[in-house]
């Protein structure tokens, strides 16, 4: 749960109905269908995805969910305003602590992922 005491909004962005239910076994993680459902923190595939999501919703943090590191891939997704980078496939527990913490306005980088 967040401060508030509700679960934390999740948009997945694009929607991944996988991801959704394995989210959904967190009790303190909602996943929102679109930023009208007021996200706090929002999972996303691309680059511009992040800029997208930005556009969308300016107050919700974002992560790049990717599959490995690549050069430059950092800072490109940072100087879109991504919060930081994920591994697509992290076990449910450390995407979930990643999701939380980028909602406490915490820079997050899965330390595989931090290539220059």
């Amino acid at each position: 749960m967040n401060e508030t005491g509700r679960p934390l909004r999740v948009l997945l962005w694009p929607a991944n109905p996988a991801l959704a239910v394995r989210l959904g076994l967190e009790r303190d993680i909602e996943v929102v269908a679109s930023p009208l459902g007021r996200p706090a923190v929002a999972l996303v595939e691309s680059v511009e995805g992040v800029r997208e999501v930005r556009e969308e919703a300016p107050e919700c943090a974002v992560l790049l969910a990717v599959g490995s590191a690549r050069p430059g891939l950092r800072e490109a997704a940072l100087s879109a305003g991504a919060s930081g980078l994920v591994l697509r496939d992290a076990p449910l527990p450390d995407l979930a602590r990643s999701l939380h913490a980028a909602s406490r306005g915490e820079r997050v980088t899965d330390p595989s992922l931090d290539v220059p």
